[in-house]
């Protein structure tokens, strides 16, 4: 799955990096901390969480994310967008809260276990 294909799913909002959304997703990480994030995430795994910082971007770019879901209505500040573009992470924006969009992309079969 790509994250073209849980955009248009789940009507989730482009910030930046729409260039980039036919990456692949491997399974999905959500946590609002970043050295959880920056210790577990995995390469290829989209990212769950309401930071909104450009601290997200730097991690993302670390840990090889696919890309990042901000959620509850939650905006990236200008400056994380920018930081983004740069370092080319796609930022997405949901209405929903994290745990019903963590258990619709489990239903589209990304999954949190690296096998």
């Amino acid at each position: 799955m790509t994250l073209l294909d849980i955009t248009n799913a789940l009507n989730l909002k482009v910030s930046c990096g729409e260039e980039y959304l036919d990456r692949e997703i491997e399974a999905g990480y959500a946590s609002d901390l970043l050295s959880d994030v920056m210790n577990n995430a995995k390469k290829g795994d989209i990212w769950v969480t309401r930071q909104v910082h450009p601290n997200i971007v730097a991690v993302g770019v670390l840990r090889m994310l696919s890309g990042v879901i901000i959620i509850s209505n939650l905006e990236p500040e200008e400056e994380t967008v920018k930081k983004a573009i740069t370092k080319k992470l796609p930022i997405m924006t949901s209405e929903l809260p994290a745990f019903e969009l963590v258990g619709r992309l489990y239903e589209f079969g990304i999954h949190g276990l690296h096998e």
